[in-house]
This record gives structure tokens, sequence and C-alpha cells, in this order.
């Protein structure tokens, strides 16, 4: 039994070390990548599928020079400290845009972001597993799904389809047609010119839509908080706003 003893201080300093150890490695920033990895893929069609998992995004539409390329910029940082080294892989096949990031062990501390340049014209949909979602610059139709993160849209007049599972979500647009979604997270959209549509909910999470001047058909309501519609209404206006939360307040209100 006495010689148990030193073999357990030396698993313990060896534990305590490696503990110590993950912590200063703790709170991995993509930022701190100072040479982000640049990619250019070739796209054959007008449709964009971008499937991440682990990664922020940012999605831009630009008026590039070369309408049939999607150009990728990553930063990435990572470390495991027992276990295989963290990994990132991006391919292109079929119009798709897959990015993955590998990180996995005892104290694993990774973060990844991306930035995608899409030419004008391009329809894009998003589906990303862990990460919020930024986009701005569409005039075409925009789709952006995430599990896990909060989803912005900015500066942008096409048809937004926008949901997040957990996270909140938020479209300052000149959109016609909006569709915004959270499952646990509020929502709010705010509009600069009349829209034809705008569907806004949330089951747990504030609901929000700010609107020009004018008379709105609209549909409000919340199961468990509060209802505020200072719009003037008309059940007769092609302009139709939905705004539901299952528990949260719901406000559409004219914007300031």
């Amino acid at each position: 039994m006495a010689r148990s003893v030193p073999v357990r201080a030396a698993a313990m300093a060896l534990v305590t070390g490696v503990l110590v150890t993950g912590l200063s490695a703790c709170g991995a920033s993509a930022d701190d990548d100072t040479h982000p990895d640049h990619r250019s893929f070739a796209l054959h069609g007008r449709t964009l599928t971008v499937d991440s998992d682990d990664s922020a995004l940012e999605v831009v539409a630009t008026d590039s020079a070369r309408a049939d390329t999607v150009q990728v910029t990553r930063w990435f940082q990572g470390s495991v400290v027992v276990g295989g080294d963290p990994t990132v892989h991006w391919s292109f096949k079929d119009d798709r845009l897959v990015l993955r990031v590998h990180c996995s062990g005892f104290i694993a501390d990774c973060a990844a972001r991306h930035r995608i340049e899409v030419p004008r014209g391009v329809t894009v949909r998003v589906d990303d597993a862990d990460g919020s979602v930024r986009a701005h610059g569409f005039r075409d139709p925009l789709s952006i799904v995430t599990s896990d993160g909060a989803v912005r849209v900015t500066d942008s007049s096409g048809p937004l389809d926008l949901r997040s599972h957990d996270g909140a979500v938020r479209a300052d647009v000149s959109s016609r047609r909006v569709k915004a979604g959270s499952g646990d997270g509020s929502v709010h959209v705010t509009l600069s010119g009349a829209p034809d549509l705008v569907d806004a909910s949330s089951k747990d999470g504030a609901v929000t839509v700010d609107l020009p001047k004018g008379a709105y058909r609209v549909s409000a309501g919340s199961d468990d908080g509060g209802v505020s519609v200072s719009v003037p209404r008309d059940d007769s206006s092609a302009h139709r706003v939905s705004a539901h939360s299952a528990d949260g307040k719901v406000t559409v209100r004219t914007a300031k």
C-alpha cells in the first residue's frame, strides 16, 4: 500500500498538468488567425448550397468580376490536449460547398469562421449545424437554417427564409417577402419598404416587426405574453403581416 502513494501522486500531477495546459488553451478565436486560407470554386448553376458544421459564417452577395466563381476565406484556430490534431476541410461538388471542422479529444478548443462571397444573380441556401450566420447584399432568394446560432441579415431585397432552432433571428432589409422563425430565441424584422408578406414566429422568445407607415392586414398573437399592434389595420390590405409567439411578447409597430 505504501508504494501506491507516489504512484497516485504522479498520476495526480499528470492530470493536473494536463488540465492546466488545457485551461491555458481555452477560448480559441478564429480572429487570431492572421494568415487565413483562401479558395475559389467554379459555380456551374445559379443556386449555391452551403453545408457547414461548427463554423461562424458570413455570406456576401458581390458584384464579382467573375459571375461563375464563389470565393471562400477561412480563419481557424484550434488545439486538442489529448487526441488527434484538429483539422478543417472544404469541398465543392455539384454547386454544394461543404465546410467541416474536426476537433475532438480531451479538452478540445477550436474556432472557425468562413466568409463566402457569392456573385449576384445566385440563389443561396445555407444549412449550418452549429454557428452563427450573417448575410448581406442579397437581391436574390436567400434561405438560412442553423441548428444552434444566431441569424442576421442586412442590406437585402430578395425573398428571405430564415430559421434558427436555438438562436435569435434578425433582419433589417427591404425584402417584400420575409419568413423568420426561431425555436428558442427572439425574432426581429425591420423593413424599409412595405412588404407583400411577413411571417415572424418564435416558440420561446419575443417577436417584433417594424414596418413603414401604412395600413396592414395583421395577424398577431401570443400563447404566453403581451400583444401590441400599433400600425393601422386594414383587412383588405395587400400587405400581410403575421407575428406569433408561443412564449414571448409580440409587437407590430411603425418603424421610427
